[in-house]
């Protein structure tokens, strides 16, 4: 099957929540966890490409994009979506703009627009400002993210240190007014040589007005949740054929664990919910991780019950998390959790485990690459861009699922495994 929309991902977590979202709608979405190293094959009529670049330098930010976007092209994609976080994680340097900009020109395009908003998850735009619940992004909890604070809500403002063309807004009262109000708004942007346009949007009925109005666009970019009306675009506008249906997703056997290395304020709170349940827990301090590696925590592992779902956690406090970021250095204080969390999981597969709840985008990715999983099939969401996906994994099918720290309720590791059991 050829490929009608391809996906680039700048984090795994953010991957699977697009993924989830184009799922609902019952067509066939792969997911694939890093580019691909052979031609395209069995491909989906929605490929999703994660990648781990959301803080990597921006030549390799933009280097890995572009190699997604040349895989994605010899699937047949004829329509592009740079997806990022709903909070527009980077710093001034990147990555969201430089990645861009870069596909912008290897498409050939002059213009995308930009919209993050996820009214579902309590993460909305108006007048050009992000809005996390009824905080600005910089009064929300973004503010103090160990690799990206967030110190301004203005998306215009975030986005212009990183492009080199003009940035500018479609705001809501023109999004309000229709598909063809906005198509009018852009070309009118356009002719003025702006090529980099944040739109507003403030509830999902914006999103679907947007994705109708843009449906067409060589690229678009945004959160997970703009590209949720596509589907049913493309199917209207008779793109889809009737191979495009999700397939049947296997079973897996009742053993694993949870494995969480965000440090989100939701997280925390979710740590501390699957804990208070009577789950036994393990945490993992980086700075004893530098001392003495993960023997403690295997030991601990390999005398639990797999069937109770036991958690490993390095979910601190802000001042905790700063207190290794100053004695480890930021990028050694992430390096030591996520290794630690992969070996863990590899341990825990050896031992019988064939489910996994992972938190925090850079832990899934760490977690994944250990568990040498190449694709996932997305199947049912568990909240809002969080579904259970399903892979193959050293011969074994397990199921996997990749939670962005900020996203779901505090209860959401028990809920995630009450799903899977009511399939």
């Amino acid at each position: 099957m050829a490929t009608l929309m391809g996906c680039i991902a700048d984090d795994f977590t953010g991957a699977t929540d697009l993924a989830g979202l184009l799922a609902r709608s019952g067509v066939r979405v792969s997911l694939r966890m890093g580019v691909p190293d052979h031609v395209p094959d069995d491909t989906a009529s929605f490929e999703v490409i994660a990648l781990k670049c959301r803080t990597s330098p921006v030549s390799e930010a933009v280097s890995q994009c572009l190699a997604a976007l040349a895989w994605l092209k010899a699937a047949g994609a004829s329509r592009i979506f740079w997806k990022y976080c709903s909070t527009f994680d980077s710093t001034p340097h990147g990555n969201i703009g430089p990645v861009a900009e870069a596909l912008m020109a290897e498409l050939g395009t002059d213009q995308t627009i930009y919209c993050p908003a996820f009214p579902e998850n309590g993460r909305s735009v108006y007048m050009g400002n992000l809005f996390v619940g009824r905080l600005p992004l910089a009064e929300s909890p973004m503010r103090d993210h160990p690799l990206t604070p967030m110190r301004d809500s203005n998306l215009m403002r975030l986005l212009e240190p990183q492009v080199k063309n003009p940035v500018g807004l479609v705001d809501h009262l023109q999004v309000s007014r229709g598909p063809e109000a906005i198509r009018t708004a852009l070309g009118e942007l356009a002719g003025q040589g702006i090529a980099h346009v944040v739109v507003d949007a403030i509830a999902d009925s914006d999103l679907s007005t947007i994705a109708e109005a843009c449906r067409n666009m060589v690229l678009m970019t945004g959160g997970s949740a703009l590209a949720m009306p596509l589907p049913a675009l493309y199917e209207r506008d008779g793109l889809l054929g009737n191979d495009a249906v999700r397939q049947d997703l296997p079973t897996t056997k009742a053993r694993g664990l949870v494995l969480s290395g965000s440090c989100s304020a939701m997280t925390r709170a979710q740590v501390a919910h699957y804990l208070g349940t009577g789950v036994p827990g393990f945490r993992l301090d980086p700075l004893q991780l530098a001392e003495d590696g993960i023997r403690q925590a295997l030991t601990w592992l390999e005398g639990q019950d797999l069937s109770k779902m036991p958690l490993f956690y390095a979910t601190a406090e802000p001042d905790s998390v700063r207190a290794a970021q100053q004695k480890l250095g930021v990028a050694k204080a992430g390096s030591i959790v996520e290794d630690a969390l992969a070996g863990i999981a590899i341990r825990a597969r050896q031992l019988g485990a064939r489910r996994f709840v992972v938190a925090g985008g850079e832990t899934s990715g760490a977690v994944t690459r250990a568990l040498d999983v190449h694709r996932l099939d997305i199947g049912e969401e568990i909240a809002p861009g969080v579904p259970w996906c399903f892979a193959q994994s050293d011969g074994h099918d397990i199921a996997i699922a990749l939670k962005s720290g900020n996203f779901g309720q505090e209860g959401f590791f028990a809920d995630a495994l009450s799903r899977l059991e009511a399939r």
